[in-house]
């Protein structure tokens, strides 16, 4: 009976309260955590400033320079521990920028003096046609969230059964995630993995109990030590609704 892979480390360093703690002390740790933050986040950002009305191209450069000064400028400094949610603090953050500073910023646009994360926006344009009808301003920002959120795990998880030699299981598995219970198609799976079909669903349920508990890691990553959990949890999958 296939077994799942032994969990592997949670990327610590991209914890929102792992950033909080250093960001007054401008180490490169506290750097790279926030470089790494941004990398994984932004999507959700663009997608948002592209719902604002804004042209691919100009999406691109505003999402950019959103986090080349998010970076250069430490405004994590001022962000407010109480609220506890990166999205929270995140859509706030872009809002003034958009309201107060992108106009100014226009001098510094493409190829100015801030090194700009390697970000790809061929992607972005092609899921953001994909979601075109899925909602409209923080809405859409909080589905994309979700599903940013989502992804990751999946990634995760993907990635402990490579590192356990068992990327076919993966690929077996992986469908049953977005099945309702009975509408698992326990025969089908059986026949990928080369065991009975009892086999098969001690194995998918194993691999759905791991998926959830990497997704509340996932989540946590993006909430500090005193907030709610459960109740970010609830939103997020209120969030994957909107249509």
């Amino acid at each position: 009976m296939p077994h799942p892979p032994t969990a592997s480390p949670l990327f610590l360093t991209t914890r929102w309260s792992v950033v909080l703690t250093a960001r007054r002390d401008g180490s490169k740790e506290s750097v790279a955590a926030m470089e790494a933050i941004c990398r994984a986040y932004w999507y959700p950002l663009y997608a948002y400033v592209r719902r604002c009305g804004q042209a691919p191209h100009d999406a691109q450069d505003l999402t950019q320079e959103f986090f080349a000064r998010l970076l250069e400028k430490r405004w994590l400094e001022a962000a407010d521990r109480d609220k506890g949610r990166l999205r929270t603090f995140l859509i706030v953050a872009l809002k003034n920028f958009m309201a107060k500073e992108w106009r100014r910023a226009g001098a510094q646009r493409r190829g100015g003096r801030i090194a700009h994360l390697p970000l790809d926006t061929s992607f972005a344009e092609s899921r953001f046609a994909a979601h075109a009808g899925a909602g409209c301003g923080e809405e859409a920002f909080d589905r994309q969230w979700a599903l940013t959120l989502l992804e990751r795990s999946l990634d995760q998880l993907r990635t402990e059964f490579a590192a356990a030699g068992k990327e076919g299981d993966f690929e077996a598995l992986k469908g049953c995630l977005m099945a309702a219970r009975g509408a698992i198609a326990y025969a089908g799976i059986a026949a990928q993995l080369g065991v009975s079909e009892g086999a098969a669903r001690v194995s998918v349920h194993r691999f759905r109990k791991r998926f959830r508990e990497v997704y509340r890691a996932e989540i946590s990553q993006t909430l500090s030590h005193d907030t709610d959990l459960e109740d970010e949890m609830r939103h997020l999958a209120a969030a994957l609704t909107i249509s």
